[in-house]
């Protein structure tokens, strides 16, 4: 009988069919990567001394032995250098990380701000007054076409300024709060309008849906502190839209001084100038648009430093509480004139 190589049936003792006697295999097992022995008695040894499986394992590659590993030097890093600015160019401002507590110096105040938890002050920018501004002018030239022109710019204020106040406070979707409040502000108008105009309305329309708010703040199945929160911002909210129809309530030269310097005072204030200085600036050009269009009085000049002090305290409140893009287009493009509309009836009315 003929012995079987390795991998066959009879290699080993212990393995052959009974009665037949042990023989030597003719060959020596082939031992594994790493374990070598003498190709002497291997008669195979003109092929591969690692074994070779067929079939689909962990790995499909031949492993060569492990030896000791060298130790690696790594290279050095190459950092590139800035590409140098020609002469007469601005140096383009450097790229902040993100915000740690690690004491990275590079991020911006309002990055650290965030990231110790306090509320940020980022200013809408530009854009933003540039809309408040057309909105301003609307309301100016509306007014001086006529109550029902003016009705048109102020009911798209009132919806703003409630939508924005909810998002400026962390609130969305709040669609209940922000349908009360613009609810309010639209019935304040309508109440204005039958009552020719008087301003008694706003206090009346105000006080009511303070109730309502309430009641639809102990209908909520939410917990108390967030109840309490809602309660608040729902109630702020219905009286920025209702206060806004003051432009309603007051005279048209009131509306036009007032928005008209609203407007300028708050495109000044987005320039790239210094907080105080900028702040000074919107004033004065504020004061001196009223002039203008107030017919060369200075009680139209103080009526616009009036009305852009207002302005000015709602741009502020608007760049609180981590503002983000949609903010700015509604808190930011609102408060300033909503602020301002109590102002200009009331100045409207001191200096006649």
């Amino acid at each position: 009988m003929t012995n079987q190589p390795y991998g066959g049936g009879y290699g080993y003792e212990g393995q052959l069919p009974p009665g037949t006697p042990y023989q030597q295999p003719r060959s020596q097992p082939q031992a594994w990567p790493g374990q070598g022995y003498d190709d002497s008695y291997d008669p195979y040894a003109d092929q591969q001394h690692t074994q070779q499986w067929q079939g689909q394992t962990w790995e499909t590659q031949m492993q060569p032995p492990v030896a000791a590993a060298a130790p690696v030097t790594p290279d050095p890093v190459q950092v590139p250098e800035p590409a140098p600015v020609a002469a007469g160019e601005p140096e383009p401002e450097p790229e902040y990380g993100p915000a740690t507590l690690a004491g990275n110096a590079r991020i911006t105040d309002a990055q650290r701000a965030r990231a110790e938890g306090r509320s940020p002050v980022i200013e809408p920018g530009m854009q933003p007054a540039l809309l408040t501004a057309v909105l301003g002018l609307l309301l100016a030239g509306g007014a001086a076409l006529g109550t029902y022109a003016l009705l048109v710019p102020l009911v798209v204020l009132q919806g703003v300024t409630a939508a924005g106040w909810f998002r400026l406070n962390g609130m969305w979707p709040a669609r209940q709060g922000i349908a009360l409040g613009f609810l309010g502000a639209l019935v304040a108008d309508a109440a204005m309008l039958v009552s020719d105009r008087s301003p008694g309305v706003i206090l009346g329309t105000l006080g009511v849906w303070v109730l309502l708010s309430l009641v639809l703040q102990l209908r909520s199945h939410a917990d108390p502190d967030e109840r309490m929160y809602g309660l608040m911002a729902t109630v702020v909210a219905a009286a920025l839209a209702i206060a806004a129809g003051g432009y309603l309530a007051a005279d048209a030269d009131a509306v036009v001084v007032g928005a008209v310097a609203v407007a300028a005072a708050m495109v000044v204030r987005a320039l790239p100038v210094a907080t105080a200085a900028s702040v000074v600036i919107a004033l004065a050009v504020a004061g001196g648009a009223g002039y203008a269009v107030g017919g060369m009085s200075t009680d139209a000049a103080l009526m616009g430093v009036g009305a852009a002090v207002c302005a000015l305290i709602g741009h502020r409140v608007a760049s609180y509480d981590y503002p983000s893009r949609f903010v700015h287009f509604t808190a930011g493009v609102a408060l300033p004139l909503a602020a301002a509309g109590p102002v200009v009836y009331t100045l409207g009315r001191v200096f006649g």
